[in-house]
């Protein structure tokens, strides 16, 4: 099983100065430690759930550009795009630019959106949830298309493109992978098994992970798709240092269910010494777990 990390805070006790050195120090650590994949979130404002909406919050693929800069192994996307954030062609191109400048190691991460606050806020239209999952799989099937030999025409309900000319090509073969969040059973799910080549499940408990993946088995059955060619991560919900031996045991019960990827939050004010610690007490006997074949 492998392990990620994600960066979703930009507060900290020496102020905005800090942001890109702890930034760029975190994202190194991280490359530099074996982990798998470096994430950033791809909001407008902070999480008000979490912290003030007035926090810091960087934007996404910028934030992703200048780790590229600072890293040379580790895997990169946001966790998750919110597909009203950007227009799909613009989407599709930015993340080509990203998968081009860091040597064809972008992943799309990408989501029905949520936040209304921050789409409000910056005049983002934000349409009803059931048009947002339509907007979605239209974005997905126009990223694919500018990712192929066919620069021709996209004709969507949502979406119309003249063109989907699509230059430089992205350096991945054949393509980005593409990284669905969310557990939604009915859409979300659906959407992973029919265009994924992994889902971000961030539900806490190892029965209900279980029971998504059933749910998740059943769409790719349906699709006529294999549900092991599918990444399964989950986010990480117990404390790697302070309880070592509750977060491996999690670990292992997760792997047994066929999840490959662990994904951790990089907290405040040390992110760079949390990623040097994980190395230490968790990384190796992480290395050694092996996920069930789904």
């Amino acid at each position: 099983m492998d392990v990620g990390i994600h960066f979703l805070n930009f507060t900290n006790p020496g102020g905005d100065a800090v942001i890109a050195p702890l930034l760029a120090q975190t994202a190194k650590a991280a490359d530099e430690g074996g982990f798998a994949l470096f994430t950033v979130m791809d909001h407008f404002f902070q999480m008000e759930q979490v912290w003030p909406a007035e926090n810091p919050m960087l934007e996404g693929y910028s934030a992703l550009a200048f780790v590229a800069a600072h890293t040379s192994r580790v895997e990169l996307a946001t966790l998750v795009t919110g597909v009203t954030y950007r227009h799909p062609g613009l989407l599709a191109k930015t993340v080509t630019t990203l998968d081009a400048l860091s040597g064809g190691r972008a992943i799309l991460g990408i989501g029905a959106a949520w936040y209304e606050r921050e789409h409000l806020g910056l005049g983002v239209p934000y349409p009803p949830l059931a048009e947002r999952f339509e907007r979605l799989e239209e974005a997905i099937q126009i990223c694919l298309q500018m990712w192929s030999d066919n620069d021709g025409a996209y004709q969507g309900r949502h979406y119309t493109l003249a063109e989907t000319l699509n230059r430089p090509r992205p350096l991945r073969r054949p393509r980005p992978p593409i990284l669905i969040g969310g557990n939604g059973e009915k859409k979300t799910l659906r959407l992973v098994a029919r265009y994924a080549d992994a889902c971000n499940l961030t539900t806490a408990e190892v029965d209900e992970v279980r029971h998504k993946i059933e749910v998740l088995r059943r769409h790719c059955d349906r699709e006529g798709r294999d549900i092991g060619d599918i990444r399964i991560t989950v986010q990480n919900r117990v404390d790697p240092i302070e309880d070592r031996d509750g977060f491996l045991r999690r670990a292992e019960a997760l792997a047994a269910l066929g999840v490959r990827h662990l994904h951790m939050r990089a907290p405040q004010p040390d992110p760079v010494g949390f990623v040097a610690r994980v190395v230490e007490t968790v990384k190796e006997p992480l290395s050694q777990i092996e996920p069930a074949k789904l």
